[in-house]
This record gives C-alpha cells, sequence and structure tokens, in this order.
C-alpha cells in the first residue's frame, strides 16, 4: 500500500484537504504583490532638473518674441530630464534650431537635483533617493537583489526544509516576510531597502516552496492537478489586487507596508499546519507520522480508520518510503542516474527559459505607453484563461504536451514583436500580453510537473 492508498483511508480530499490548501493559498495572493511590487514602489515619473537659484532651471519663458531655454531638448522636443545649460540660452519662438545645435552649447548634470510630477505617484523610492539619470541603474539594481534574495532563499530554505521540515520552514518563512517587509517600508536608505528586500525574496522562496511541498504531500494524486491550478489562481487574483492597492495607495512605504503586515497573520494561523507525513516517514519518524494521520482522520470524520494506522502497520505498507528514511540525499543525487540527470537538466532549461522571459515581460509595464494600472489588470486577467486552457490540457492531454505548447507559442509570440514597429503599440501590447498568458500557463503546468517527475526523496 501506498501513502496515497493511506489518505484515501483517512478521508482523500476531506475536509481537512480543503481547510489546508485553502489556508495556504492565501498568502499566495500577496506573493504576486511582492514579486511585482516594484513596477509601482519603483516606478519613474517625469521629471526635471529643479529650479537653481544661482543657475539654470529647465523651464522655459517666452518674451517678445525671444523663449528663454534653460535646459536642451531631447529628441521629442522635450526639455531634457538629466541635463540643463550651462549658461542661459535664447533663441526666437519661430526658430528651428534642432537637437544638434542645442547640444553644441554646454550643459551639464542637475546640480539641484529634479523635480518629479507626483500626479500619478506621491512618492517611489526613484523621488525619495533621485534613482534617476546617472543613477537609474540602481532601480534595476535593486530588483536583481531581490531576485538573488529568491534564489539564495530556494538553495538555503529549501535545503533547510529538507533537514528540519516543511511546516517549521514555512512557518519561518511567513514570520521573515512580515518582518523584513516591515522593515522595507521604513528604510531610511537605498541600501538598507536592497538588504530587506533581499530578505523579502529569501522569504519568498521558503514560501513557495514549502507551501508547494505541503500541498502535494497531504493531496491525493488525482487530485493535485485541481489544487495546483487552484493555488496558481491565487497567483493570478494577487495579481489583480496588487494593481487595485497601488492605484489607490500612491505611497510607495504604505504600499509596502499593506502587503507586508498581511503575513502577520499567516504566521499565526500557520502553527495549526501539520508536518508532511511524507516526508516524516522519509526522515526517519514514522511514529510522528502516525500522529499526523490520525489527527487529519479526525478532522476528516474517518477517526475509526485512523485508529487502525499503527506504527507496525505504517511500517509495513511504506516499505520504501521507510527504508528511505536511513539514506543521505544531496545535491549530487540530481545528476547521480540518467533518468534523473535527464529530468533535472530539462526541469531546469524549462524553469529558466520561463522565468526569464515572463518577469521580462511583467516587471517594467512603464515601457508599454499605456496605463500602469491598466496594464497590470490586463497582464493579470490573462492568466485566467491561460491557466484554465493549461489545466484542462494538463488533464486531458497530459503535462508534457502542454508544457512544450506553452513554451513555443509564448517564445513566438515574444519574437514576433522584435519585427512590429514601434508606433504600432497595440499590436505590441497584445502580443506581449499573448505572451505573458502562455508563460504563465508555463508555470501553472511546470509547478505541478517538477513535483512530480522527481521522487519525495530528492523533491
Amino acid at each position: 500500500m501506498s501513502f496515497g492508498d493511506l489518505l484515501h483511508r483517512v478521508g482523500g480530499m476531506g475536509r481537512f484537504q480543503i481547510i489546508h490548501v485553502t489556508l495556504l493559498c492565501i498568502p499566495i495572493l500577496l506573493m504576486a504583490s511582492h514579486n511585482l511590487l516594484q513596477n509601482f514602489s519603483a516606478a519613474i515619473p517625469d521629471h526635471k532638473c529643479k529650479l537653481n537659484d544661482t543657475g539654470p532651471s529647465n523651464t522655459s519663458t517666452e518674451q517678445e518674441g525671444w523663449v528663454k531655454m534653460f535646459a536642451p531638448l531631447d529628441s521629442k522636443g522635450k526639455p531634457d530630464s538629466c541635463l540643463e545649460f550651462v549658461e542661459l540660452q535664447w533663441r526666437k519662438v519661430t526658430g528651428n534650431v534642432s537637437w544638434d545645435n542645442m547640444t553644441a552649447v554646454g550643459t551639464r548634470q542637475c546640480l539641484a537635483g529634479w523635480d518629479y510630477d507626483r500626479t500619478e505617484f506621491s512618492s517611489t523610492i526613484i523621488t525619495e533617493w533621485d534613482l534617476v539619470c546617472m543613477h537609474k541603474n540602481r532601480r534595476q539594481l535593486a530588483q536583481s537583489i531581490y531576485m538573488a534574495g529568491v534564489l539564495v532563499g530556494a538553495i538555503i530554505l529549501g535545503g533547510l526544509s529538507d533537514k528540519y521540515g516543511r511546516r517549521a520552514l514555512l512557518i519561518w518563512s511567513y514570520l521573515q516576510m512580515a518582518v523584513c517587509g516591515t522593515c522595507t517600508a521604513f528604510s531610511p536608505n537605498y541600501l538598507s531597502y536592497c538588504i530587506f528586500r533581499f530578505l523579502v525574496g529569501m522569504a519568498l522562496s521558503g514560501i513557495g516552496l514549502n507551501t508547494t511541498a505541503l500541498i502535494v504531500e497531504w493531496i491525493p494524486t488525482r487530485e493535485r492537478t485541481i489544487t495546483g491550478t487552484l493555488a496558481g489562481f491565487c497567483y493570478t487574483v494577487g495579481q489583480l489586487l496588487l494593481a487595485g492597492l497601488a492605484y489607490g495607495i500612491r505611497d510607495w512605504r504604505w504600499l509596502q507596508l499593506t502587503v507586508s503586515l498581511p503575513f502577520v497573520f499567516y504566521f499565526l494561523y500557520s502553527w495549526w499546519f501539520p508536518e508532511s507525513a511524507r516526508w516524516l516517514v522519509i526522515s526517519g519518524r514514522p511514529d510522528k507520522a502516525v500522529t499526523e494521520i490520525k489527527k487529519v482522520s479526525r478532522i476528516n470524520g474517518k477517526a475509526e480508520e485512523g485508529e487502525k494506522i499503527t506504527l507496525e502497520t505504517l511500517k509495513a505498507d511504506m516499505i520504501k518510503e521507510v527504508a528511505c528514511g536511513t539514506e543521505t540525499y544531496t545535491l549530487l543525487d540530481l545528476v547521480r542516474t540518467s533518468t534523473v540527470r535527464r529530468i533535472s537538466f530539462a526541469v531546469s532549461l524549462v524553469w529558466f527559459s520561463t522565468s526569464f522571459a515572463y518577469y521580462g515581460l511583467a516587471m517594467d509595464l512603464q515601457k508599454f505607453g499605456v496605463s500602469i494600472y491598466l496594464i497590470q489588470v490586463i497582464f493579470g486577467a490573462v492568466d485566467f484563461p491561460a491557466k484554465l486552457v493549461s489545466t484542462t490540457s494538463m488533464i486531458y492531454i497530459g503535462r508534457r504536451v502542454t508544457q512544450a505548447c506553452s513554451l513555443i507559442l509564448g517564445g513566438l509570440a515574444i519574437l514576433a514583436n522584435i519585427f512590429v514597429p514601434n508606433e504600432l503599440q497595440t499590436v505590441r501590447t497584445s502580443l506581449a500580453v499573448f505572451g505573458k498568458g502562455c508563460l504563465a500557463a508555463s508555470f501553472s503546468c511546470i509547478f505541478l510537473y517538477t513535483t512530480e517527475l522527481y521522487p519525495t526523496v530528492i523533491r
């Protein structure tokens, strides 16, 4: 008898599993907010050189047919946002002065800082720490540091969950997210902001990995596709939620605080979660696994069946799993045999290509030239039909075909955008939205596919 058979004996997809999956999925709503938060907290508003009382301003005044110029014009005929003239310039209102002629005059970087258009955003990290012009790369650096935290968190917290358990690391990750997310909102400078965002990224990995493990390891195999898709839909709803929160909260500190404080509540109720019985068996603690299984059986109204499960019957039913508890597994087991090595290579390539393209589209919404709130809603909404199609395809066609088709279609849509002129913004945005939907379908599939391809001991 396998562990799946034991789950069916104690209720299958019963009351416990429904409550368990629901409580695990609620925090996923705000995981999307943290992942995509910098679209809003680091949005770049229109800006211009601030008026310098002893020097030029980048505004222009008109008098007797002449215009006073304080800054050169950019390629669109607007005052440059990063440069100002060393000396005040005059030209006729009707004069046809080209960009090349204007730049021939001495210019310099803005001496007195910048004035920002606060119509759309009252405050962002850009306006607070002047991350524009010569410092504009710090915006991308902050996001890269956050994603580095996600990577480090996957390595460290994922490894620790194999040693100390899924439940313990999930509880810790909720606490780390709550504390570090809140500290990010009170960051006094750019450096501390990056440090706390790095720690938030680590926590997000811990939440994602252990949530997936706890869902998969307490759900019967037949229902995994539906529950995995439900978790994916929660992430999609989270994208829409982020658009609404960002629209209503235009100050980046309050927005950061709003998406971080709920993790205190998640931390508190996460103590109710039982540890994964599969992990307990494999880690050599079958007695504790029996206790957790009996608890689940009582919640499912199958207390009598649960009482029939003893340490001896569990060991007899799960001989292979119990035997695994006496062995030690490392990262080398991902490449030790030819079959697992092939799986590891293929899965890693799919994860890389999907993530690289997905976040390349989703992390810089201002480039589409429309309302950032509208494009966030569109990008979030497209995931609903995409994941619905993906789920249906996984059930009736299979994981492999679904995975391949979603990646191929997504790649073709992104490649096609290379050949679309910038003037056709609607076409470019439509292709990007379609591509993002395909990548969302790919994510939905690979999350489930990865957990099913690997045995529990190296999952």
